[in-house]
């Protein structure tokens, strides 16, 4: 379990292990806002050797309502949703092609928002909280994508696909006064009510389907596209969605991959 919060993350392995006797489980640190963080993370399995297995890229960070930076200079959101979970996979490539890995990445209807920044990736002027959220979700989306193409080409044998758990009423909504949200918003509010009835949104289990059935499932293939099969994909099954178009086109993945290589200094290995 890499983990942000070693304490809260004990806590959850101690928990799984109490509900799954015979389990083996170990919670090891990974802040995604920090390369270095990836990057020691990233040498302890190398070093380690195990193949992996699956790979699912689904930490982040939501709309801090003014822009903030992190050590590396990066806009928290991009570095934290994006960049840290690209950065890790490079890293970790030669586990990945070991364990013929299933490869999850975690966007969100957002994704069918707004577009990617080009011009300006790091928010640097004009910084809106949601519009950033959306560019990075897009972004992220294009690498899952680019690295599925790769992957076929190059003989990787890795199996790339994408999921989005809906809305559901998770931490990542939550009051975060080290973000600068001090209280829950009225949507939060309105958010949780509802899941509460059973209408519209989802709950915090239905939200993880997506990403499970795409990791797990047989039927799942890499390339494609995995949600909530109900109303508007807000909450359901899983089952297929059609790919948002925004994550749809080659030349904008490779735009993306050579970008974000340029940003951390890192490169997936031939």
């Amino acid at each position: 379990m890499p983990v942000r919060n070693r304490a809260k993350g004990e806590a959850a392995a101690q928990r799984i292990l109490e509900r799954t006797p015979g389990a083996q489980l170990s919670a090891r640190t990974l802040d995604l806002s920090s390369l270095s963080s990836v990057a020691d993370l990233a040498d302890q399995l190398l070093q380690e050797g195990r193949p992996l297995d699956i790979l699912v890229n689904n930490a982040g960070v939501m709309t801090p309502p003014t822009r903030q930076v992190t050590t590396d200079g990066f806009e928290l959101q991009f570095a934290t949703n994006h960049l840290g979970h690209v950065a890790l996979a490079a890293r970790l490539l030669p586990l990945l092609r070991e364990g013929k890995t299933h490869v999850v990445t975690q966007v969100s209807l957002s994704a069918n928002h707004n577009a990617v920044n080009w011009e300006d990736p790091n928010w640097e002027t004009g910084y809106d909280a949601f519009t950033s959220y959306s560019h990075m979700k897009i972004a992220l989306g294009l690498f899952a994508m680019e690295l599925h193409r790769r992957s076929t080409a190059q003989g990787w044998g890795l199996r790339s696909n994408l999921a989005h758990p809906g809305i559901s009423p998770t931490n990542l909504l939550a009051a975060q006064p080290q973000m600068g949200r001090p209280d829950d918003t009225v949507r939060v509010r309105a958010i949780r009510a509802l899941s509460r009835r059973g209408i519209l949104f989802g709950t915090a289990e239905s939200a993880a389907l997506p990403a499970v059935y795409a990791a797990t499932s047989p039927d799942a293939k890499g390339g494609l596209f995995y949600g909530p099969e109900g109303f508007q994909h807000l909450r359901g099954a899983p089952a297929e969605e059609p790919l948002y178009s925004r994550l749809a086109s080659p030349e904008d993945g490779r735009r993306m991959w050579e970008m974000w290589e340029r940003m951390v200094g890192v490169s997936f290995p031939e």
